[in-house]
């Protein structure tokens, strides 16, 4: 055992085991304390090295640590590390076999293991309790122990539990430890561990690494796109809120160009295993995730956190957000945000008890203010977990960067500090806004708070303002938060002070995200723009392919359709790959026709300085689905039609749309070996010439045509797929 004195030897055994040679902020005083047997509560933010301050004491004392963990993933992605250092660290989870649980609580009994992950539910299991009761265990740890809190993020009912499971393995010393708590989650966790007396360990949250950046979601698509290609070859994280959302923009990066991978819980295990290695291991370089994805991941060089969708809490925003920059290099973390998002969140509660659905709307509250706030990102950030950030401009977010007008609000925070101090300070946000604005509601009137000389003061402004100069009030410290009730704000001392000799006060106007709207119920099959085109270069393009089709002889929607004209128009592709990207061309086309094609392009865009392809959204590929690659492989293999749609389920007619439109996104099929046993030359031949002198290559105006009345509809589909692969692709 290690006493407080041996400074030396504990550096050694940092070195030993971790390869470091100095310690990190908190951490040498942190594990000095667990080392001494003492109860220890440590709130450390992502990436300032809370995984040491108990791993190292696992190693130095006898026994074995126990770490409780809410995620299978965070479980084994710390276990791998250990390992590679040459620690003895298992997890205990559901993922293992009986005979591999066996082999574990054998080398756990017989000391082998140093360190044991498990989570609160498997803990909590009778035959886990019954093991470790014959097992030393030096102490346990609690880790991302905001999940014991009802009034922070990520609660886990399962984690309250946990101070009766340690109860029944002895007297133990226990270290809780955690990214983010605010005050009152703080209190909620040493009470519900009964640990009061901890001594507890806050190190600061101030990243000073990360860039914060909030945009309205409008064209969310196109800036996602433009922002990633600014830092392209970088590693990154997207987090949305949906599954579906996660597959649809992992898709849509693909398809852009970048390397991306999904996950989320409904992923295969074994998928989402291989997703996360990949991108710990730069085989990817984004992962585009639900918040599922992070807790504990040590990807030291994570360049850019962009959240697609509002997330549920600040708390949750913190600790996603500070998964960039681990190493202190460049941390760019962007918010795409819409009031939309917060309306969704709203709906997802609505199932929950009365007291859960007033937590999660006062921390959606908190989640809107930072959004639309313009003080200082990180400021807003610090005062929230409790701590004062007292640089006027942190020059790290994109209030300081591009600050807001600004107004002077003396007399507006007299009057909110006027209306808390009158109403004895027993009230929220929302009552002092009706007490300041004249608004006569149940609660006003039941407490005769219409008689108060402050009533009505500020019935000129909009409510939003008055929010706007009640969250500046907070910020600015005169007024705070009363830790023991939740949402009711009182004066501090230094808003006493103001009311009792009022000096000058600055404030600055709100942004105003009135004007994001969604565009994300566009389906990624056509440009989110298409109807929008540029008219003229559209025209331009028109009188392009009739002058290449009229010299190839062939008609023109040959060369390109017209919805891939639109889309050129749309998106101004000035590469071969943009331009194969576009709808119904594919690269078979580009080398054919699209030399001249992209020319036009260029001189257009060079003539009237437009974004180009590079920085505006495409859409998805038609050809990425695994059926339609299926497909592709079978005819390759020239299998049967009808053996192909029997083995996907799929009618023939559904099979030749998937043919069709494989065909049109430019891939080139040989179906020669199908339409040479169901149709003679002859027909093949007056079919194609058809379509060679046609002007559209339209199926109703084929089967309209009266020298066609000898062929199924199935016939022409099947020749205009010969056709087009031959001629257009």
């Amino acid at each position: 055992m290690i006493v407080a004195e041996d400074k030396d030897v504990l550096k050694a055994k940092l070195k030993e085991h971790f390869g470091y040679t100095s310690f990190r902020g908190n951490q040498e005083t942190v594990i000095r304390n667990i080392l001494s047997g003492r109860n220890t509560f440590v709130i450390m933010p992502t990436g300032a090295g809370k995984s040491l301050c108990y791993q190292l004491p696992a190693m130095i004392k006898d026994g074995l640590a126990i770490v409780i963990s809410p995620l299978i993933a965070l479980m084994k992605n710390q276990v791998d590390q250990l390992n590679a250092y040459g620690i003895h660290a298992r997890f205990l989870n559901s993922t293992l076999s009986k005979s591999e649980i066996t082999r574990l609580k054998k080398d756990c009994v017989n000391g082998v293991v140093k360190l044991l992950y498990v989570a609160p539910e498997s803990l909590n299991k009778e035959e886990n309790i019954e093991f470790l009761q014959k097992v030393t265990i030096s102490f346990v740890a609690i880790d991302e122990a905001h999940c014991i809190s009802e009034w922070g993020h990520d609660f886990r009912p399962e984690y309250r539990k946990i101070k009766g499971m340690i109860g029944q393995l002895g007297d133990l010393p226990v270290i809780a430890l955690t990214a983010t708590a605010t005050p009152k989650v703080q209190l909620d966790i040493q009470k519900n561990l009964q640990m009061e007396e901890a001594d507890v360990f806050i190190s600061s949250f101030n990243r000073k690494n990360l860039y914060y950046e909030v945009r309205p979601k409008k064209e969310t698509k196109k800036q996602l796109i433009r922002f990633l290609k600014e830092h392209k070859g970088k590693s990154g994280i997207i987090y949305c809120l949906s599954r579906k959302k996660v597959e649809e923009i992992a898709q849509l990066l693909n398809v852009n160009g970048f390397s991306a991978a999904p996950y989320h819980a409904g992923l295969d295990p074994d998928v989402r295993i291989k997703n996360q290695d990949d991108f710990l291991n730069e085989e990817v370089n984004i992962i585009v995730a639900t918040i599922a994805f992070g807790m504990g991941i040590d990807k030291p060089d994570v360049r850019f956190v962009v959240h697609y969708d509002v997330p549920k809490s600040l708390e949750g925003y913190y600790q996603e957000t500070g998964r960039s920059g681990r190493d202190g290099l460049e941390g760019i973390c962007l918010m795409f945000y819409s009031h939309n998002d917060l309306n969704k969140l709203e709906k997802f509660n609505k199932d929950k008890s009365v007291q859960e659905r007033e937590n999660a709307r006062v921390l959606l509250q908190e989640m809107e203010f930072y959004a639309e706030s313009p003080v200082c990102r990180r400021r807003q950030l610090l005062h929230y977990f409790g701590e004062e950030f007292t640089q006027a401009n942190c020059g790290s977010c994109d209030n300081c960067v591009h600050p807001r007008e600004r107004y002077d609000g003396t007399e507006a925070v007299k009057i909110v500090l006027e209306a808390a101090l009158q109403t004895n300070e027993r009230f929220g946000l929302s009552h002092l806004i009706n007490v300041i604005r004249g608004t006569e509601d149940e609660y006003v009137k039941s407490y005769g708070h219409f008689d108060l000389p402050v009533y009505g003061k500020g019935g000129n402004e909009e409510i939003d303002q008055w929010k706007s100069v009640i969250r500046q009030a907070l910020i600015y410290q005169y007024l705070e938060k009363d830790i023991d009730n939740i949402g009711v704000l009182k004066l501090t001392e230094k808003g006493k002070k103001f009311l009792a000799k009022p000096h000058p006060i600055e404030l600055a106007r709100d942004h105003d995200f009135t004007t994001a709207i969604e565009d994300e119920e566009v389906s990624t099959e056509r440009p989110a723009a298409a109807k929008s085109y540029d008219e003229k270069l559209f025209e331009m393009l028109k009188t392009l392919r009739k002058q290449v089709a009229k010299h190839k002889d062939l008609p023109p929607y040959v060369i390109f359709q017209d919805p891939s004209l639109e889309e050129m128009a749309t998106t101004y592709p000035t590469t071969q790959e943009d331009l194969a990207a576009v709808n119904g061309v594919g690269m078979g086309k580009v080398k054919k026709f699209g030399k001249e094609f992209l020319e036009l392009i260029q001189k257009y865009v060079d003539d009237n300085d437009i974004e180009t392809a590079t920085e505006v959204v495409v859409k998805s590929s038609v050809n990425k689905s695994k059926i339609k690659i299926f497909i592709i492989q079978q005819i390759d293999r020239k299998v049967d039609l009808e053996e192909i749609a029997e083995s996907k389920s799929l009618t023939f007619e559904e099979l030749l749309t998937e043919i069709e439109n494989i065909c049109y996104s430019g891939t080139k099929l040989n179906l020669d070996y199908y339409i040479d046993e169901v149709l003679d030359e002859n027909k093949q031949n007056q079919i194609f010439d058809y379509f060679l002198n046609s002007e559209t290559d339209s199926l109703e105006a084929a089967m309209a045509d009266a020298n066609n009345t000898d062929y199924s509809e199935e016939e022409m589909r099947l020749m205009r797929i010969k056709f087009l692969s031959e001629y257009a692709n």
